[in-house]
């Protein structure tokens, strides 16, 4: 059987997002359309329905890494900011966005908190596992 891991990256987020658009509790904020993704970006971003591409990315990343808290999803979607001559230096992503983008999933019923030993955060849910599942099937 194939999983996420099997199928091109881009692709799988894609379908991702058109089903998480298809839900009734993740939905796009009417704020989201006039924030930068972090401090270090220097516009808004291009594409109109970026909310449930990042949603897709957070679910894959906890799919894979999870349990995973906002601290390290601030960390791996953050990026360099261009300071003109100066050396760039990493900043962190907005934890406002990724904080209610995993309320947003946790209210779907695709992940939830969970303490495992010394490691907390969010991990996947059946329900989420199933929704990567179907998509991975239809893609192949």
């Amino acid at each position: 059987m194939a999983s996420m891991y099997d199928i091109n990256t881009n692709e799988l987020l894609k379908s991702v997002a058109d089903a998480l658009r298809k839900t009734e509790n993740v939905k796009m904020p009417d704020w989201a359309q006039f924030v930068k993704t972090g401090q270090a970006k220097d516009r808004t971003p291009y594409d109109v329905d970026w909310w449930f591409f990042r949603s897709a990315a957070i679910l894959r990343t906890v799919a894979m890494k999870g349990p995973i808290g906002v601290s390290k999803l601030r960390i791996k979607f953050g990026s360099k900011k261009n300071r003109g001559h100066k050396p760039e230096q990493f900043r962190l992503a907005s934890g406002k966005i990724l904080r209610l983008i995993l309320q947003q999933l946790d209210k779907e019923g695709l992940t939830k908190y969970e303490d495992k030993g010394v490691h907390k955060g969010r991990v996947l849910t059946p329900k989420g596992q199933s929704l990567l599942d179907k998509t991975v099937k239809l893609k192949k």
